[in-house]
């Protein structure tokens, strides 16, 4: 079913589970429709329940309902976008030790002053000379965290691409209709404006994005 402004309006939890439906189906389909990443590699392997239940992040901030359903279906994509440390617990990283990783040092000087408004990120499949980054800190009325894009092809830029784990599953899995003008276009988005503007005012003080200097 693809999600679009006349449909029933679907948030956390329960888009997820559209997503999972769809991976089920096709779990050795990409998922990023311009880059080979299969959603699944070998059976889904799902966190134990147990564990599960106690998990939340180091900052001691809950999983998004979107994350603790998908995780219940499997970590191994998450996994190898390094979510995790030895030990099993989740391993954030600062936005700018993220860009130092992923796009170099002279990238991640840019970024530092945003580190700790951005202190506990998570790379998601998504991007060339951008990245895709889930930011935990303050959370939309369906209980999200964002997803931001990180983008150094002109001035360096971080903005809400995805209002949460959610939508961005929907989207990579070819649920949710949209063109992407812009990595803000969901702003006007019929369904999920209005969690674009709950994260702008709490994140970029009303704003889409922030371009550098930051």
């Amino acid at each position: 079913m693809v999600i679009d402004g006349g449909a029933d309006p679907a948030h956390g939890a329960a888009l997820t589970e559209r997503v999972i439906d769809a991976v089920r189906r096709a779990p050795e389909a990409s998922a990023l429709r311009y880059q080979h990443v299969p959603w699944v590699v070998g059976p889904p392997r799902p966190m134990a329940a147990d564990v599960l239940a106690d998990m939340v992040f180091p900052s001691g901030r809950p999983l998004p309902p979107s994350l603790r359903r998908w995780l219940a279906f499997d970590v191994g994509l998450l996994e190898r976008y390094d979510w995790f440390d030895p030990d099993g617990g989740f391993a954030p990283r600062p936005l700018d030790q993220l860009v130092d990783d992923e796009l170099g040092t002279m990238w991640a000087d840019c970024f530092t002053p945003l580190a700790e408004r951005f202190g506990e990120c998570f790379l998601l499949p998504g991007g060339s000379d951008s990245r895709r980054v889930l930011a935990v800190g303050d959370t939309d009325s369906e209980g999200e965290y964002p997803v931001l894009a990180i983008d150094v092809d002109d001035l360096p830029f971080v903005g809400l691409m995805y209002p949460g784990f959610d939508v961005y599953l929907a989207d990579t899995a070819g649920l949710l209709r949209t063109e992407f003008p812009t990595y803000t276009a969901l702003f006007d988005h019929a369904i999920y404006s209005s969690r674009m503007r709950q994260h702008a005012g709490h994140w970029f003080a009303g704003e889409a994005y922030a371009e550098f200097p930051f």
